[in-house]
């Protein structure tokens, strides 16, 4: 009796996270304090690329005109050019949250949802090792995207890692910025968005000792392979 009892509880329990549409009957979490780093993988058919960067490059523009947000960057895959990365960042949370119930918002995802190759893939973030949030960067950078992945019980591990490379890589030749932020949703996952002048500098960086160093730091520890893309801001 005291089995089947249980067993309804949990089908109670369950059938009330799903009509919320949370998975696992988790409590909902905290807020998360500001800034908030969003980033998102936007991955579209190679027929709808024109498309889909006049509509991401429409949506730029009205989120940098919102209150709240510090920064509003659009980038395309050098190579796959139907691959995109929007790379936001917000004050805090209400503003984060101003922004999905807005109708440019709800547009631009109804629109590329019509198009798109795969779902997007949206990882909301807090900082980890960051600068200003100027976004002033040259028509010519590279921006590289990399997620991270650090099997959980070496998380910490990972963060020390990480905010080492950080600190060495920003002095090196040509970098423009080195971000590493923490995802919310898995504090083991983080995302390090860097920007170079020029491809030799980042090709220059890539062989640097502190690199060379973090990358065998970071190999017993990975949970996935090291995914790095580069990219160019969409004009």
């Amino acid at each position: 009796m005291v089995a089947i009892l249980r067993a309804v509880l949990f089908v109670l329990v369950m059938t009330g996270a799903a009509s919320l549409g949370v998975a696992g009957a988790q409590a909902p979490s905290a807020p998360v304090p500001g800034p908030i780093y969003v980033v998102s993988y936007v991955e579209v058919m190679p027929t709808a690329t024109a498309a889909a960067a006049t509509l991401l490059r429409a949506y730029r523009e009205a989120v940098r005109r919102e209150d709240g947000n510090q920064r509003a960057e659009i980038v395309q895959r050098i190579g796959q050019p139907n691959q995109f990365v929007m790379l936001l960042a917000w004050k805090d949370q209400k503003a984060l949250d101003a922004n999905a119930a807005r109708a440019s918002a709800q547009d631009m995802r109804e629109k590329i949802a019509a198009i798109r190759n795969a779902p997007t893939d949206e990882r909301v973030h807090m900082s980890l090792a960051t600068g200003s949030l100027d976004a002033g960067v040259p028509k010519e950078a590279i921006y590289v995207v990399t997620h991270v992945d650090v099997i959980p019980p070496r998380k910490d591990d990972g963060v020390v890692a990480l905010r080492r490379l950080a600190e060495d890589s920003s002095k090196d030749e040509g970098n423009l910025r080195f971000e590493v932020v923490q995802q919310v949703s898995r504090p083991n996952h983080f995302t390090v968005v860097e920007i170079w002048s020029s491809a030799r500098q980042m090709e220059a960086h890539s062989m640097a000792a502190s690199t060379r160093r973090f990358r065998d730091a970071l190999a017993p520890i990975t949970g996935a392979l090291y995914d790095e893309r580069t990219y160019r801001a969409l004009d």
